[in-house]
């Protein structure tokens, strides 16, 4: 039985779906005003990971990501390059599909964008006015009021009161209670409007704001109540409280408010010297930047692991680290042939894989088990074994390229690596052991490593 942490609850819970088959899932996504760095990268490999999970356990999943194609952050780039924000925006999607793709992400079903559900953001909006829990201020703002809402911070845990002593909220003085959250933005110089029925200075043309997206979004693909909404854990608060907020209200029935989220779940943050990676700090590394130096999957697997509500530390001997495991895992399936094969989940490897997974999606032991395999496959030179670590990594997205093409690289560079291996071959049988050792090291300085086994010299890329 799937075991899953809920946010909400504070527990792990058994995961139970609201259709039996069937999974919804819905995800934030990236705002995209610049290419997307390692903590992202993280978002899209966890939920990737779920997803693979959910369906590998036959699950028929829904999985929904939105995209963030209008904000401040937008807008301001937008200005500052002197381009529209489609522009802006379609080029920064366009990289961080390249991006996702390299890292092994399968694309979620639906990936809505923003400026598409304009209407739906309207509608929401104002069922939340005529129930009472919005209202519209002097200056045309459409704010939510909080107190209104008789559940707002069960999910971040704290009270009102606490929120209001603990968070640090912009000072508005069209808002009634300073907890109170923008749901409408009454247009201003050099920003895109829609027209609404708000009223108001500027007659209700404006914008929506941040939070009402993914409520708007989610109940139009997902349906009002659904079984899973992800995200990092910085947008548990304030993002996903409000989100609880404003759908529960919205769609409240006879003054009872529906349940938006059966499970909430959110990854840890990627941290840099102890702080956590974000733009706004200015310790970022794009995923671009990083892959200049690592290969993709070497990032995905040191995403994986670890758990994914653990704080990932980034460093480049993390990666080092990373890459001389997976490396590890590749050379044991060197000189395999190893094709797809159903999985015995009754086989004792294959049972305390799921049994890691089913537990929270507990990679770091579901790869305990893949190193377990490897070792198994070279006492044994087992293809029977070799088939099974192959597959059960292509649950995680991992070890599906061939082990030579991953150990000896696609692009040592104009060097004749077999030729040189003859010649230090040859070297060694004239006792020639300083042209050997010269052999080595010219390959070694190319970024290429020398394995002398008993079946002869292999090699692969450092």
């Amino acid at each position: 039985m799937l075991k899953i942490y809920n946010t909400l609850a504070r527990e792990k819970q058994t995961f139970t779906p609201i259709v039996a088959g069937k999974v919804s899932m819905y995800v934030c996504g990236m705002t995209v005003y610049d290419y997307c760095h390692l903590g992202h990268a993280r978002v899209m490999v966890v939920f990737d990971m779920v997803s693979r999970w959910l369906r590998s356990s036959g699950y028929a999943v829904t999985y929904v990501r939105n995209i963030t194609d209008i904000d401040d952050k937008i807008i301001k780039r937008a200005n500052e390059n002197g381009e529209t924000i489609g522009q802006l925006t379609q080029r920064f999607i366009e990289a961080m599909d390249e991006d996702s793709a390299k890292l092994g992400i399968i694309r979620p079903d639906i990936e809505p964008k923003a400026t598409e559900f304009i209407d739906g953001m309207i509608q929401m909006i104002s069922a939340l006015i005529e129930k009472g829990f919005a209202y519209v201020a002097a200056n045309g703002d459409v704010f939510y009021s909080v107190n209104n809402f008789e559940g707002y911070g069960k999910l971040s845990g704290k009270s009102l009161e606490d929120l209001r002593a603990g968070e640090r909220v912009e000072v508005d003085t069209h808002k009634k209670d300073p907890m109170d959250f923008v749901l409408w933005k009454s247009v201003k110089p050099n920003e895109p409007s829609w027209d609404s029925p708000f009223g108001g200075p500027n007659s209700g043309k404006g914008r929506p704001g941040w939070h009402i997206e993914c409520s708007a979004m989610s109940s139009h693909h997902l349906g009002e109540h659904f079984d899973i909404h992800g995200g990092g854990q910085d947008l548990q608060f304030p993002h996903h409280e409000n989100e609880i907020a404003q759908s529960e209200a919205a769609h409240s029935h006879d003054g009872e408010p529906c349940q938006m989220v059966n499970y909430w779940m959110h990854n840890g943050f990627v941290r840099v010297d102890e702080e956590k990676m974000s733009k706004s700090l200015g310790n970022f590394f794009t995923i671009r930047t990083v892959l200049e130096k690592y290969d993709a999957e070497v990032v995905r697997f040191f995403i994986l692991r670890a758990h994914y509500r653990s704080p990932l530390n980034y460093s480049d001997q993390h990666l080092d680290d990373a890459k001389l495991a997976l490396t590890r895992l590749y050379t044991s399936l060197r000189g395999h042939v190893v094709g797809e094969a159903a999985i015995d989940w009754q086989q004792p490897h294959a049972a305390r894989f799921k049994e890691a997974m089913d537990d929270d999606f507990n990679t770091p032991e579901a790869m305990a088990v893949l190193f377990d395999l490897a070792n198994e496959v070279n006492k044994t030179k087992s293809l029977e074994v070799a088939t099974l670590l192959k597959n059960l990594a292509g649950v995680l997205g991992l070890l599906q390229r061939d082990a030579d093409v991953f150990l000896q690289g696609d692009d040592v560079q104009l060097l004749d690596v077999d030729g040189l291996i003859l010649a230090r071959i040859t070297a060694k049988k004239n006792k020639n052991f300083a042209e050997a050792d010269a052999i080595r090291k010219q390959l070694l300085d190319a970024g290429v490593v020398l394995e002398d086994t008993a079946q002869g010299t292999t090699w692969r890329k450092l």
